[in-house]
């Protein structure tokens, strides 16, 4: 485009096209042919080196590959040594259930658990037993608490400060309910 702009200030030039010839049908002066074939050529030219530089990284590894050691050094070759641990369960129902009869062992016989200061472990149905007839501890009830003895913390910023239920001004307003200032 930039060959034709000299071409745009000739009156000449403004005029309508005549589709009937077929010279004029096309513009012979906008595209750049050499400039077209150069990209053309030079993209075929980096397929091909690209081609080759595929082709040259196969071989380095095909021959880095056949030149590699099958087995590395210090790895267990021989099928009737064991490989080290940790190993795969060979028999994983077996094991799960000796490891169930273990725990049910230790679950279900005396034992100690720390034979110094003698603590001794119980069977669980023994422990749950004990359990029933002694009772779990619990806070000392000293009868039932009335309303007006429950306290309520107003924040726990604030520690100890506690306040009756019903807000700060419960006990106002409970003067005036009984003082016969109701509603009219």
């Amino acid at each position: 485009m930039a060959d034709n702009r000299h071409l745009e200030h000739h009156p000449a030039q403004n005029r309508p096209l005549d589709l009937s010839d077929p010279a004029q049908r096309h513009e012979r002066q906008d595209v750049n042919i050499w400039a077209v074939s150069k990209a053309g050529i030079g993209l075929i030219l980096t397929t091909i080196a690209c081609i080759f530089i595929v082709l040259a990284v196969f071989r380095y590894l095909q021959v880095s590959e056949e030149t590699v050691p099958a087995t590395p050094t210090g790895v267990n070759v021989d099928a009737r040594r064991l490989p080290p641990e940790p190993r795969l369960i060979e028999n994983e129902p077996q094991n799960l259930q000796e490891f169930r009869a273990a725990e049910n062992q230790i679950l279900n016989n005396y034992g100690w658990a720390d034979q110094k200061h003698t603590v001794v472990k119980l069977p669980i149905d023994r422990a749950i037993d004990l359990l029933v007839q002694r009772g779990l501890p619990s806070r000392p009830q000293n009868g039932p608490q009335s309303e007006d003895q429950a306290t309520v913390p107003t924040a726990s910023a604030l520690g100890a400060i506690m306040q009756q239920p019903g807000g700060p001004l419960a006990s106002q307003l409970a003067g005036t309910q009984g003082s016969g200032v109701q509603g009219k």
